[in-house]
């Protein structure tokens, strides 16, 4: 009965502890917001429009609420090892002319992106029932 009892207690033990071990399940990096890299930041300068801005940034992710003069382009990294990278490129303009260029985090840094690999390859042919296209514009299947 003892055995019996000192087995259910190691078996009980064993399984908690693997549910704590090193090994866990597979964790991705989770990009977040607008990707900054260094050259990126390097073009931008003073008198630039906001045309030229949306160019070499693309679209801000923030926008003041009561002001249109600035824009926010963040971006987070959370690598699957628990490292965050986190960025920050705040600009101001003066009217439509790029006035003040603010940086925080780590802009130098360079940012690699891993791409997914994992993807069926058939979801990128098209749905030739659904398709508005004729028949002629669609690549014949083999």
């Amino acid at each position: 009965m003892q055995n019996l009892i000192k087995t259910v207690a190691f078996c009980s033990a064993l399984s908690l502890l693997t549910g704590c071990s090193y090994f866990s399940v597979y964790k991705r990096d989770l990009p977040q917001g607008n990707l900054i890299k260094p050259e990126m930041v390097e073009q931008l300068k003073p008198g630039m429009s906001r045309e030229q801005v949306i160019y070499v940034m693309g679209s801000p992710l923030l926008t003041a609420p009561f002001s249109e003069d600035s824009w926010d382009y963040v971006y987070r990294l959370k690598k699957a090892d628990g490292e965050i990278i986190n960025k920050r490129v705040t600009l101001t303009f003066a009217g439509d002319s790029l006035s003040k260029i603010d940086k925080s985090g780590d802009i130098d840094q360079e940012t690699v992106i891993v791409p997914d690999l994992d993807i069926d390859p058939r979801a990128a042919q098209p749905n030739r029932a659904e398709s508005k296209a004729g028949a002629a514009d669609l690549p014949e299947e083999r």
